[in-house]
């Protein structure tokens, strides 16, 4: 960490310094995307050196589980919905969390987003954080709380300015730089910035999502955003970018030449950074795009924006080499399908099957929406016809269990990535309840390269009550399958797996299911000699988007919806060894 001044010297005048000399411009990333988790902070740390600042995303005192999914909606190619509501883990494990990476280091400024319907929870949050961030970036979007006041903190200068002032005054000796991010939804954004500079704000970021509206499913003509506000969501994306640039214009011209200004919204090219420095910025935020992006090209991505930048600055015209990595097609689109055959395997689970196909490996994945219900992501089991395993765990599994033949259903993606097997002689797929789902593509890719192949399928039934297994005839084809009753016993399966490990040498080991049960059988593995490499967990972790901006299916570094759910052993022992 450096000083408050030192780096406040840095922002200041870093874009007109940019512009003049022709240097390389500054960049941030945005609060909400990108850098997310602590993982993915570390990430962007070590491997994007073009992120001069790394934001978190907003944090509150408390703990906010956030709005249901679909939390994210991509309404045209690089244009997004949000509704994410704020979701975060909470002041106390927030600051744990942040305080460890400091120690570890890191070589970026850090932004730490901090948001409050109050001044004493942005009081309480500051105190907080100010030891261990660089810049305190003030979330002004939420309701002000007092009586009487129904609009955003920062839609009005007065409230804006008593903020501000009320966290300067209750930390006189604040270590980190103070940025309130402002809304572009007042009728004046820079009447709001000038009332945050006199109150004492140190610099500005700008702007936060335009909006809500609501963004309705072009098939179905309903709402897709999942929330209390009927489906109503910000704008991020491509299609605020003039909003932007517009309002970074009129902040510069209220405040003057020297208040650093961090620029941001809809962001996507060489030529947009150099309008947005061109516009008053001093340093560029980059967000929503890299939702267009794949994790692991996030970093050549960064290095050709600047690059094109740079050109730009130098006189030619945009190289564009930056779009070589960038998706130009919807990611979030939605296909209708239909429910053409429902079979309860048990009181709880159920078969689902839906009329046309989609091609897919082991390893990917899509989402199932219910409009007005929400949406969840599941692994397809079989490809033609769509046919799912659903096992009942809360709403909307209930409502997926209550659909009839002939309602209607959404299907978006496919998301993730194919495992890649590797080559052995024999292979020992393992899955506890629902995970059998994944089996059957896993299975005929092994099969097609002619690998002797032995399933084992826990259920939770009991002895001499089990029914014949979930998808166990299709299993059937490509090689023994057993299916074994816990009977009570949690895990009961793996007691009869250990044989089937041997000859150890030319054996790999497929895990499915419930994260305990896999570590448990991984570790059975190992015990047997079966090597680190050729043991896969499928790590089905939490996703709300299924294309790398909420950071909800990090595992280590990575995250599953771009890299596939199948994870090795070694990579788990190296980088998430909690999950084992």
């Amino acid at each position: 960490m450096i000083g408050a001044q030192h780096v406040l010297s840095i922002l200041r005048h870093a874009g007109k310094k940019t512009l003049e000399h022709k240097r390389t411009p500054m960049l941030a990333t945005v609060s909400g995307v990108v850098t997310t988790k602590p993982a993915l902070i570390a990430y962007v740390d070590r491997t994007i050196p073009q992120f001069e600042i790394i934001t978190t995303k907003s944090f509150q005192v408390k703990y906010n589980p956030g709005n249901r999914e679909p939390i994210i909606c991509e309404m045209e190619i690089g244009s997004f919905g949000n509704s994410v509501g704020l979701r975060n883990c909470g002041m106390d494990e927030a600051l744990d969390e942040i305080t460890l990476l400091r120690k570890k280091g890191i070589r970026a400024l850090l932004n730490v987003s901090i948001s409050g319907s109050s001044a004493e929870d942005f009081i309480l949050l500051a105190i907080a954080f100010h030891e261990v961030a660089d810049i305190l970036e003030l979330n002004f979007s939420c309701p002000h709380a007092a009586a009487g006041y129904g609009s955003s903190i920062g839609c009005d200068p007065s409230i804006t300015a008593m903020y501000v002032k009320a966290i300067k005054e209750a930390l006189p000796a604040c270590k980190a730089l103070i940025f309130p991010k402002l809304t572009p939804n007042v009728d004046d954004i820079g009447l709001i910035a000038r009332s945050a500079i006199e109150a004492g704000a140190d610099g500005l970021v700008a702007i936060n999502t335009v909006g809500p509206v609501i963004h309705k499913e072009h098939h179905s003509g309903k709402p897709i955003l999942q929330n209390a506000l009927g489906g109503k969501g910000g704008k991020s994306g491509r299609w605020v970018l003039q909003d932007a640039l517009r309002s970074v214009a009129r902040i510069r011209e209220a405040v003057g030449p020297d208040i650093p200004i961090i620029g941001m919204g809809g962001v996507s090219t060489g030529s947009d950074i150099v309008a947005m420095l061109e516009h008053g910025a001093d340093v560029v935020g980059i967000g929503s795009a890299f939702g267009k992006v794949m994790q692991k090209h996030w970093a050549d991505y960064a290095a050709d924006l600047v690059d094109d930048a740079q050109h730009i600055l130098n006189g030619g015209t945009d190289p564009q080499n930056a779009s070589n990595w960038y998706n130009a097609t919807l990611s979030m689109s939605y296909e209708p399908h239909k429910v053409i055959d429902m079979v309860m395997h048990d009181n709880d689970t159920a078969i689902i099957t839906l009329d046309g196909a989609k091609p897919f490996e082991a390893g990917q994945f899509v989402f199932l929406w219910i409009p007005g219900v929400g949406e969840k992501p599941f692994s397809i089991a079989i490809d033609d016809p769509l046919t799912f395993v659903v096992k009942r765990k809360g709403a909307f599994t209930d409502a997926l269990l209550d659909l009839k033949t002939g309602d209607d259903i959404y299907v978006r993606g496919l998301y993730g990535a194919a495992v890649e097997t590797p080559v052995t002689k024999h292979a020992v797929l393992i899955a506890g309840g629902t995970g059998v789902a994944v089996l059957p593509a896993l299975a005929r890719s092994l099969y097609e390269k002619k690998t002797d192949i032995d399933m084992f399928i826990g259920t939770s039934a009991i002895v001499g009550e089990e029914k014949k297994g979930i998808l166990e005839e299709h299993l059937e084809h490509y090689g023994t399958v057993t299916v074994i009753a816990d009977d009570g016993i949690v895990a009961r399966v793996l007691q009869h797996v250990s044989l089937s490990f041997k000859p150890i040498d030319s054996t790999a080991v497929y895990i499915v299911g419930p994260e305990k049960f896999m570590a448990k059988a991984a570790h059975l593995a190992r015990k047997a000699g079966i090597g680190e490499k050729n043991i896969l967990l499928s790590m089905e972790l939490s996703t709300m988007c299924g294309i790398g901006m909420c950071g909800e299916c990090v595992c280590g570094e990575r995250l599953t919806c771009q890299w596939g759910t199948f994870v090795s052993y070694d990579y788990l022992e190296r980088e998430a060894p909690h999950l084992l």
